[in-house]
């Protein structure tokens, strides 16, 4: 049986082994304090580490306790199941859920936000549909990622296409434990045409999955693991993400990325139902649309803003990481049909690694 990675391994730099020294010591999540004051407050952040969890601390975090004097915990790996246990039992432990677009529109439907409170959240400049109680706040690309040391052109995959093309480009795979996204790509391996996609074809879909299943030595639930699995020859070829790999070789991480073809999904941001640290997770999530700080963002990652405003103010490096929208290949997440099908289909896909 593959492997379910949850944690314990990343990217290894010099940096990250200072980090996670100095997260160790002090034995927790890392507290940002402007100066050294105490904030007066503080809220819980449940985020996706590595190199995302430092952007969103340069780029959003560090301004706002900066500017607000209100400190921000941060977490790794949402877990929607988590936050139904916590809204069910009104034992708030999170405040801010951020999540792709199947996990903040499914809690959305089973009433697990909060209403955004446009008052304090300025939304008239975004790109993309806002919800009543999720925010999106940029579009990331997913893609095919490889070492090219190890695989130079030709000898890699491209497409998802090419992935599940276990004979033409043999080797391990490393697919994640969230069944959106992993499905989507799942049907377009299969032959599924872009403009086709959705509604996704479930029975088709589980059967490609089983069909790659033999060649995935690792499911992993933890999105650092994507690069480090890569990086320390664990695996070949990693579902993974272009800023991830943008900011791994930042680092001097030997890993590169397919633009051939990519699976791009908005993000998002929700507040816990029932938080009474609501007031001050509201101030956040404004803080997460405001055109600089999505620019600085979208600088250190390469991901996509939402906000129009933002857009000048990016780097033209940065644009040179964004997917390429007019490309007949790529396909935008279908957010609404994950919406009525994540939770079912997220447990029978558990069920399935299982076996």
């Amino acid at each position: 049986m593959a492997e379910i990675v949850t944690g314990g391994r990343s990217p290894v730099t010099r940096r990250t082994l200072i980090t996670g020294t100095a997260l160790a010591a002090v034995g927790g999540p890392l507290l940002l304090t402007p100066g050294k004051a105490k904030a007066a407050e503080r809220i819980s952040l449940i985020s996706w580490g590595g190199a995302y969890r430092k952007a969103i601390q340069t780029a959003f975090v560090e301004p706002f306790t900066k500017e607000t004097g209100i400190e921000v915990q941060i977490a790794d790996t949402p877990d929607l199941a988590k936050v139904k246990a916590q809204v069910t039992s009104r034992d708030i432990q999170w405040d801010v859920f951020d999540c792709a677009g199947a996990m903040a529109l499914s809690g959305s439907s089973d009433g697990f936000w909060e209403p955004l409170d446009k008052n304090v959240i300025d939304t008239s400049d975004i790109n993309v549909p806002v919800g009543n109680d999720y925010l999106p706040y940029y579009t990331y690309a997913g893609g095919v990622g490889w070492d090219p040391k190890r695989f130079p052109d030709g000898k890699h995959p491209t497409s998802f296409e090419q992935l599940w093309d276990v004979k033409g480009f043999p080797g391990r795979r490393g697919l994640r434990t969230r069944i959106s996204e992993t499905l989507d790509i799942a049907l377009l391996g299969d032959g599924v045409a872009p403009d086709k996609l959705y509604p996704l074809d479930v029975e088709r879909g589980f059967k490609a999955l089983d069909r790659i299943k033999p060649n995935v030595k690792n499911w992993i639930a933890e999105t650092p693991q994507t690069i480090a699995l890569v990086q320390n020859n664990e695996i070949d070829f990693s579902y993974t993400y272009s800023g991830r790999v943008w900011a791994a070789q930042k680092e001097g991480v030997s890993i590169d990325f397919s633009f051939a073809q990519t699976l791009n999904c908005l993000n998002y941001m929700c507040v816990l139902k029932g938080t009474p640290r609501k007031a001050a997770a509201m101030k956040f999530m404004a803080m997460l649309v405001r055109p600089d700080r999505q620019a600085a963002f979208a600088d250190i990652l390469g991901y996509t803003p939402t906000v129009r405003k933002a857009m000048p103010l990016v780097s033209a490096e940065t644009e040179k990481w964004m997917p390429d929208m007019t490309n007949p290949r790529n396909v935008v997440m279908g957010d609404k049909w994950w919406q009525s099908n994540y939770a079912t289909l997220q447990k029978r896909f558990s069920e399935w690694l299982l076996v």
